[in-house]
């Protein structure tokens, strides 16, 4: 259903692009044909970057990158020009009021029309050209690293500056590879973290075609180890099975709806997992109940869910602290405003109730190489005892 609906929408958008782009600012013969071929050519790529890792796995990169920065860029074309829109029908009504009919045989109004129409796709142009390269510089190169304090209630003073480091959304696939993973291991392990917190979202492929992406993980380095939850892609692989004993494998300790204690000088929080929603689809649905089943209540809850939206379980079962992902930031502006209507949060610390919710904008990107408005981060939060 998924690939029907955004099957239709691309059509519908590349239709529209036709229209504007070639349609309006070309007149019917041999130029309108070819730009239409190619569009048409663009437009199987992307159906093809869509489709076929799926069919034939991912080897894939040689069309995948074009494939998927015209998905970017085409996304940008239709709305810098769905923008530009009003201000077109306006001066194209003042030239068809005040253009005389016929000049010498020739009809101005209709060559001012297309003017105008050439003059809105050539800004729409260099606009969306401009966002993508920006975007695509921001999404391939460094994630920021975030520092955060966390005042936590009932948290022992003895786990004061304890430091775990959040990442989330890495996205190892036919652009994102093993320098990729490279880069966000060096990261963390300079951050030097007591604990590590991968909240979901790591793979999206078999560990046939990304285990040796994802090994660099072996080498993260920290006190209590490396903890890690599902997200939703990771139920879109054939056999998400595997890739959890591949991470056992990594040293990568799971959290299925399970918890752990974390000791330091005689204190004690708990770190508790979820699997994420998504599992429902595969036999291995998240369960706060039994997650939090055998918590201790003289101290504090920190809970790694996926996605922000159970927070609102988390907070009414008492937990202090929900680290989750997913969300991208919105990865591409304005597309923040259709996570937002899904998400409580799009990054950042926000509260429900007595519930603490920070939500990190990922570490890599899914579909279009591009970031825009969101950058990518790994966050270190550091923690300290609530005075309160």
């Amino acid at each position: 259903m998924f690939i029907v609906v955004l099957g239709t929408v691309l059509a519908l958008m590349h239709l529209y692009l036709w229209k504007r782009l070639i349609k309006d600012t070309t007149e019917p013969g041999r130029t309108r044909w070819i730009l239409t071929a190619v569009l048409v050519a663009l437009a199987a790529l992307l159906s093809a970057t869509l489709v076929l890792p799926r069919v034939i796995g991912l080897d894939s990169a040689w069309y995948a990158w074009p494939g998927y920065f015209w998905f970017g860029l085409a996304a940008y074309l239709f709305l810098t020009l769905l923008v530009t829109e009003p201000v077109r029908l306006l001066l194209r009504g003042w030239v068809k009021r005040d253009a005389p009919k016929v000049q010498n045989g020739h009809e101005p109004a209709i060559n001012r029309r297309v003017f105008l129409a050439r003059a809105s796709a050539v800004t729409a142009g260099a606009v969306s050209v401009g966002l993508v390269g920006v975007g695509g510089a921001r999404a391939l190169g460094p994630p920021d690293l975030l520092q955060l304090p966390m005042h936590l209630r009932r948290l022992d003073p003895a786990f004061n500056g304890f430091r775990i480091a959040v990442v989330s959304d890495i996205h190892l696939g036919p652009l994102a590879g093993r320098a990729h993973t490279e880069r966000i291991v060096e990261m963390i392990n300079g951050a030097e973290p007591d604990l590590v917190a991968i909240v979901g979202d790591l793979v999206d492929g078999t560990v046939e075609e990304l285990g040796p992406a994802a090994a660099p993980l072996r080498d993260l380095t920290s006190r209590e180890g490396t903890f890690f939850v599902t997200g939703n892609h990771e139920y879109y692989v054939a056999d998400p099975e595997s890739w959890l004993r591949e991470l056992e494998r990594l040293d990568v300790q799971l959290l299925r709806n399970e918890s752990t204690v974390i000791r330091r000088a005689g204190a004690a929080f708990d770190l508790a997992g979820v699997n994420d929603i998504a599992g429902g689809q595969s036999s291995d649905p998240p369960d706060l109940d039994r997650a939090l089943g055998r918590l201790d209540a003289s101290g504090p809850t920190i809970l790694l869910a996926h996605q922000p939206v159970m927070v609102t379980e988390a907070a009414a079962r008492g937990v202090d602290l929900q680290l989750s992902g997913h969300t991208h930031g919105g990865q591409m502006w304005p597309f923040h405003y259709l996570v937002r209507a899904e998400q409580p949060s799009l990054a950042g610390l926000s509260t429900v109730g007595d519930t603490q919710l920070y939500v990190t904008r990922g570490a890599g990107f899914w579909g279009p190489p591009v970031r825009v408005g969101a950058p990518p981060d790994i966050t270190v939060l550091t923690l300290a005892a609530d005075a309160m």
